[in-house]
């Protein structure tokens, strides 16, 4: 795989239809997409040398996307603004050109708005994963 650039990766979020129409949120200029999957300790008192032991396929998945820069319009300031303060679940699409796109239902579980008296106004959020999490080849 060739290198990506980093402005390429894209947030979109759903408009909540029930044929979805997705919108591009916002212009950020960094972004991090973690991957988490929390270990079961299933060690006891036989575990060999008592190393821990886990165990598989028995651990929890979850989903985490954070990022910041400037909103592209005051429509998708909205829908990020409606979607924190309601705590709805939307589907949210995460795409990395030419390698992966990411779809399921997230929460927007921090919203931040901040501003320096000579730039313009940015803003910064976290999305958690609320169930199954898609990943397609693109």
């Amino acid at each position: 795989m060739a290198a990506q650039a980093g402005k390429d990766m894209l947030l979109k979020m759903s408009d909540g239809a029930s044929t979805p129409v997705f919108t591009t949120v916002a212009g950020l200029r960094a972004r991090t997409i973690s991957l988490n999957a929390r270990a079961i300790d299933a060690t006891d008192g036989d575990s060999t040398g008592r190393w821990r032991e886990l165990l598989a396929a028995a651990g929890v998945r979850s989903a985490s996307v954070s990022g910041s820069g400037v909103f592209r319009d005051a429509a998708s300031d909205a829908m990020v603004r409606d979607s924190f303060f309601s705590q709805t679940l939307r589907t949210w699409r995460l795409v990395i050109p030419d390698f992966i796109q990411m779809e399921g239902p997230f929460f927007v579980s921090a919203l931040e708005y901040a501003g320096q008296h000579d730039g313009e106004a940015a803003f910064a959020l976290t999305l958690a994963s609320a169930g199954q999490v898609s990943f397609t080849a693109i």
